[in-house]
């Protein structure tokens, strides 16, 4: 073998066994979960005028209530207990 066809060969091997290495699989969150986080969301964070998300929200911003609900997420839609932790 050449040593041109060599080096394709290994750099051909490196990318195949690498790119599993690479692709990162994303867990999808439950239709239950994101109902029960929205609802607690906004219930946290209720809108300025129901019904209208475009009027703001009434306690906090719209990038407050998008970190609870992805904290929401995170602690698999059980808020209660991190909000007993903060008090």
């Amino acid at each position: 073998m050449s040593s041109k066809l060599k080096y394709g060969v290994i750099l051909v091997a490196l990318i195949w066994l690498a790119f599993p290495l690479m692709t990162r699989g994303a867990l999808a969150i439950t239709a239950e979960m994101a109902k029960k986080c929205r609802a607690l969301t906004d219930k946290a964070y209720p809108l300025r005028v129901p019904g209208n998300p475009a009027a703001g929200r009434l306690n906090g911003s719209g990038r407050d209530a998008t970190a609870y609900f992805n904290k929401c997420v995170a602690n698999g839609g059980n808020m209660e207990e991190s909000t007993k932790e903060q008090k």
